[in-house]
């Protein structure tokens, strides 16, 4: 039996959430707003924190599973009344700049790399190594727009009119949840919005995170020696420990790999 004392104050609490990875990828540990629902809700419930604190190590990814995900920490945060303080590690780019500007402070290494606010599709054509081959490609659609960027097919001005319109309504969805976020820490006289990327001291300067600052210390300092960190994070799936999905897990680190590697890491 535990004897609880009466009056004896328990240390401040803080739950780390780590957001490690590409966004919306396959794969074991990845990060979509499914995955991280149960994560998130036991980080924000169980103990009654005095703060959330998020690990970012993210290159981007899926939009719409960014602001899944980013939506849901800002509910969570609102409900329960907890204040999330974002840490970025080697990068917090575009989704992964998403994640860490759903938190109410943004902290990073000096060497860290923020930014990224803009929208990418790449793709690639096929249709002159399809015919030097002898291969005829057949579509049949109902609806014009159906084969849109068909990679086998030559590229059509109208598709591409289309896509540009399309990542041209994402980019102003994330600007204003940036801008909502931020505020008026933004840096108004500066182009903020082109996809160009800064480090820490930058993007301090910026108004895009609040400043130089690693966990454990920045917790530390402001609540206390005693603080106690409870760490959460999406457990591998069953069946991957025994190496059933080495495949799929391949695939997705490669993929990983290279969005990292887009900034340099």
């Amino acid at each position: 039996m535990m004897l609880r004392l009466p009056f004896v104050k328990k240390p401040p609490l803080v739950s780390v959430v780590r957001l490690s990875g590409a966004i919306g990828m396959a794969g074991r540990g990845a990060l979509n707003d499914a995955a991280l629902a149960p994560v998130l809700e036991a980080a924000f419930s169980k103990g009654k924190p005095d703060a959330v604190a998020l690990e970012i190590n993210s290159p981007g990814g899926s939009p719409v599973q960014s602001s899944l995900i980013g939506a849901r920490i800002q509910r969570l945060a609102k409900e329960k009344e907890i204040p999330v303080i974002a840490f970025v590690e080697d990068v917090a780019a575009s989704g992964g700049y998403w994640l860490a500007a759903s938190a109410d402070e943004i902290w990073a290494d000096p060497s860290s790399v923020i930014g990224s606010i803009g929208v990418i599709s790449a793709g690639f054509g096929a249709q002159e190594l399809l015919s030097r081959h002898g291969v005829e490609r057949r579509v049949y659609t109902a609806g014009e727009s159906k084969s849109m960027l068909d990679p086998f097919q030559a590229e059509n001005p109208e598709d591409v009119a289309r896509l540009k319109v399309l990542l041209g309504d994402i980019h102003e969805n994330f600007i204003t949840h940036v801008t909502e976020r931020r505020g008026d820490k933004l840096d108004g006289s500066h182009k903020l919005f082109t996809g160009e990327i800064w480090l820490a001291k930058r993007a301090t300067e910026l108004g895009l995170i609040d400043g130089i600052g690693h966990l454990k210390p920045a917790l530390m300092a402001r609540f206390g020696d005693k603080v106690k960190l409870r760490r959460y994070g999406i457990k591998k799936p069953f069946l991957s420990r025994f190496g059933m999905q080495l495949a799929q897990d391949t695939l997705a680190g490669i993929e990983e790999r290279a969005e990292f590697a887009r900034f340099g890491l």
